[in-house]
Order: C-alpha cells, then sequence, then structure tokens
C-alpha cells in the first residue's frame, strides 16, 4: 500500500511513505508497492487546500495543488490500471470536495477538485469494459485536521457554513469511508462514473427554519 499519511496504528499490510506532490518519489513507492503484487482496488484520497480569494490566489499554489490533488490521482491510477485489467477487475475512488459547487477562497482548490470529477467520467468510459468501476465521493465540512486548518473555527464564515449544514452536524472521517467502501465493494459493479456528494446536504444551499403558522 502507498500512503502520503497514515496514523502508526492502521492496520496495513505494507506502509510506504512518500511525498505524493514529487513525481519522481511517487514512481518509487508505486514500484515497491506493487512488486510481486496486483492492487485491484485504489483511493486517490490526497488534498492540500491553501485557500485564498481569486486576488490572492497564486499560479505557484496552482501549480502546486495541481500536481499533489490531480497529478498525483493520475500517476498512481497509471500504476495499478493494467493489473486491475489483466485481473479483469478493479475498484478506483477518488476524493473531489463539495467545494466544487463553490466555496469562497478555493479557486485553486476548487479547480483541483473538479478536475477529478472529469478523471472519475473519463476513466469509467476507458476501464469498464474491463470490469473496473471508477466512482467519486464530494466530501462536505468534515472534521479533520486539514478542514481545521483550512477552516478556523473561530471564523465566521466557518461558523456560516456548519450553522447551514441540513444534517445538522459536522462529517466524520467515517462518514466518508463509509461511502468509499459502497464504492470498493465487488457488488458495486453496476455503479461506475459518479460523484456523490457527502455533504450532510450542505450542497443543497442553506437551511432555513419556519415559524409555527
Amino acid at each position: 500500500m502507498v500512503f502520503d499519511r497514515l496514523e502508526p496504528e492502521d492496520p496495513v499490510d505494507e506502509f510506504v511513505a512518500v511525498d505524493l506532490a514529487d513525481t519522481e518519489a511517487t514512481a518509487r513507492a508505486l514500484e515497491r508497492a506493487l512488486a510481486g503484487r496486483t492492487v485491484t482496488r485504489l483511493v486517490n484520497n490526497v488534498g492540500a487546500v491553501r485557500p485564498a480569494l481569486l486576488e490572492d490566489a497564486t499560479l505557484d499554489d496552482f501549480d502546486y495543488l495541481m500536481a499533489l490533488n490531480v497529478r498525483s490521482a493520475i500517476q498512481c491510477t497509471k500504476a495499478v490500471a493494467p493489473g486491475m485489467r489483466a485481473a479483469g477487475f478493479g475498484r478506483i475512488v477518488n476524493v473531489s470536495s463539495r467545494s466544487v459547487r463553490g466555496k469562497e477562497l478555493r479557486t485553486n482548490y476548487a479547480a483541483t477538485k473538479a478536475a477529478l470529477i472529469g478523471l472519475t467520467r473519463t476513466w469509467a468510459l476507458e476501464l469498464g469494459a474491463d470490469g473496473i468501476t471508477v466512482n467519486c465521493i464530494c466530501p462536505g465540512p468534515t472534521a479533520t485536521e486539514l478542514y481545521v486548518e483550512a477552516n478556523p473555527p473561530a471564523s465566521p464564515r466557518t461558523k456560516a457554513a456548519l450553522a447551514a449544514i441540513p444534517a445538522g452536524r459536522i462529517g466524520t472521517p467515517e462518514d466518508m469511508a463509509h461511502a468509499i467502501a459502497f464504492f470498493l465493494d465487488e457488488r458495486s459493479s453496476f455503479v461506475t462514473g459518479q460523484a456523490i456528494m457527502v455533504c450532510g446536504g450542505s450542497s443543497l444551499g442553506a437551511r432555513e427554519s419556519y415559524a409555527p403558522a
């Protein structure tokens, strides 16, 4: 298995730490991970945000986020796809973001995460005949270190976003894992090319309160 970040207690057969923004290092890690084995399930779950308003967003940040969030997904998928084709089975899940529907301070980030939806649909068409499905989840606000870093709890924007979630709570990593597990399941063979919002309804717009008539 290849991981950019992993908690020490997570159960894996092999842990390979790598900076997925580094093309050569990622290539070496993939070679090691695939040595003597075929990988039939891949989750491209990578992310950095670097929030900024449009006028403050830099092209250097754009290039970095494209390399990390998009290029690494292409590189990893290219590496495992031949083995999946040979096995006649594969499950690929890309992790995008609810921000593709629009969010302030996300010019560069939203662009990269929207690209993953395009890749999902393209790969679903290209790989489907070989028993490989490709799907995508778009997480909404989720209680992770990355979310807190990009969305300071004291920020009025953060408070407003959380208050508007129809489900009435922030998401958890377990919520995302459950959605990913569905797409990875062998029984999910008739679902491909889909991008599902796992966002507590936040992609629907702000909820409204109604006073009794």
